[in-house]
């Protein structure tokens, strides 16, 4: 994790060096959200999978960071005052109260188009029928069928309150769609037909969960300074968690049984998909 983010920082350094012209501030802006802080599991999860296919390193890490941009845009917009309002995040100021709203709004639309940008980028990889997938199946797992509907469902739990059904819906394209356009993404990288990427799709849809749980139990438990952004905020929102259906402790053995079931949808794969099992792991044990 720590090499992959080492090399992600590294791309967005080159990709956003700051130019000498009035856009300066919208690249320090895109650097102050893209550069540092994060866990950097998505692109860990596409490095990860496209091992499993001996896809070249350098590929991999230009698609993962593509689905990087993607989640950071995100979370620029999500912390803005017109929905969640956040001052901290990754451990430092957000973006709308660095540079102020406007900076801020244009800041995430230009990571949303870096994305794109890169998925269909050569350097990335030289089939246009994998950068064009590529494309694809990111523009799907971001838009109103991924993490934006699943944005929207968020700020309507703010006003209705949501059963477990809808909540797990809700996290499924909020959190899950991004997570498994990872996956998806080492595969194609690799030129696996949409048939073989049954077992990838499964393990990532628990995986998904799992994270979200953890999240959730981290809102509740953990301590806002190691997080590196607000706690209790759902709670306070009124919002239908995980934890606030389940219960703590039934929240937990839910997630360490989402663990499990992820690394049993590897078990056509060998030691090659140990790093695959690893996240599991990581996901439902990290305090941040």
């Amino acid at each position: 994790m720590r090499d992959v983010a080492t090399d992600v920082d590294r791309l967005f350094e080159r990709l956003l060096a700051v130019p000498d012209d009035p856009r300066a501030v919208l690249y320090e802006a895109m650097r102050h959200a893209a550069i540092g802080g994060g866990k950097r599991l998505r692109p860990l999860l596409v490095v990860a999978t496209a091992s499993l296919f001996n896809v070249e390193r350098e590929r991999a890490l230009r698609a993962g960071t593509a689905i990087e941009c993607v989640h950071v845009y995100s979370l620029i917009h999500d912390d803005m005052p017109c929905m969640d309002d956040d001052d901290m995040r990754r451990g430092k100021p957000t973006v709308h109260k660095q540079f102020g709203e406007a900076v801020a709004v244009l800041a995430g639309d230009s990571l949303h188009a870096l994305a794109f940008e890169l998925a269909a980028d050569p350097d990335t990889h030289p089939d246009p029928f994998v950068r064009a997938e590529l494309a694809f199946e990111l523009g799907r797992a971001s838009g109103p069928g991924g993490m934006a509907g699943g944005q929207m469902m968020d700020l309507v739990a703010e006003e209705r309150r949501f059963d477990l059904s809808t909540t797990t819906r809700l996290q499924q394209l909020k959190t899950g769609a991004l997570i498994g356009v990872c996956v998806e993404a080492g595969a194609i990288l690799g030129h696996v037909p949409a048939a073989g990427r049954k077992p990838l799709r499964a393990y990532a849809r628990d995986l998904g969960l799992a994270f979200q749980i953890a999240d959730d139990l981290l809102d509740v438990e953990g301590d806002a300074s190691v997080v590196g952004k607000a706690t209790g905020k759902d709670a306070g929102a009124g919002k239908a968690t995980f934890v606030s259906l389940l219960g703590v402790e039934r929240a937990r053995a839910q997630a360490a049984a989402l663990v499990d079931q992820a690394s049993a949808h590897l078990a056509s794969f060998g030691a090659e998909a140990d790093l695959l099992r690893a996240i599991a792991a990581y996901v439902v044990s990290r305090d941040h």
